[in-house]
């Protein structure tokens, strides 16, 4: 998706934009109205300004896939190794470099973004303290990404060395494993 026109705008005329209703805020970018909210448009508010070195990840991706109903207050995105990229003092966000292998990034309308599987694991793996609103966006990726509790398990066993791996299990395996169906 192609960065949003309205950037060229200085912020006073997009803050009379928005309240003139011509505008709305998603994340922290400003979108025409009449464009429907939707993960490529989400992944393109994400990254806005920003360098396409950084994927989107943790909160960040769960918005993005639609697992979270906000974005992040501190937008969180991984860098590869491999990638040459120097942070910009001040620019509020949080960037972990981590080891990116095939499959764990998805083209999201010309962003990479970490993929629901990467995006699930990576929240069970560091989110502190790890809420019931946390585990409902895990089960969220899983129904989106189409994995269950076996997939998510092997996606972590290939890496080898992975910090809060042990913790990552034991709250994936509370979260994913199979729930007896409800009866009235």
């Amino acid at each position: 998706m192609e960065p949003f026109p309205v950037v060229e705008f200085p912020d006073p005329v997009r803050q009379a934009m928005r309240l003139d209703g011509e505008l709305f805020r998603l994340g922290d970018a400003f979108v025409p109205v009449g464009m429907p909210e939707c993960p490529e448009l989400r992944a393109a508010a994400a990254i806005a300004g920003r360098s396409r070195r950084l994927i989107p990840a943790r909160a960040t991706a769960s918005w993005i896939w639609g697992a979270a109903l906000l974005p992040a207050l501190r937008p969180e995105f991984v860098v590869d190794t491999g990638a040459r990229w120097a942070p910009v003092p001040g620019e509020g966000i949080d960037v972990v470099e981590t080891v990116i292998r095939p499959g764990e990034t998805v083209d999201c309308g010309g962003v990479a973004v970490t993929s629901p599987l990467r995006t699930a694991v990576d929240l069970a793996r560091f989110r502190m303290p790890f809420t019931l609103v946390d585990a409902e966006q895990v089960r969220t990726l899983a129904a989106l990404g189409g994995f269950g509790l076996a997939e998510a398990l092997a996606s972590l066993e290939e890496a080898r060395h992975l910090a809060g791996k042990l913790l990552a299990v034991e709250r994936l395996t509370a979260t994913l494993a199979d729930q007896p169906e409800l009866t009235r």
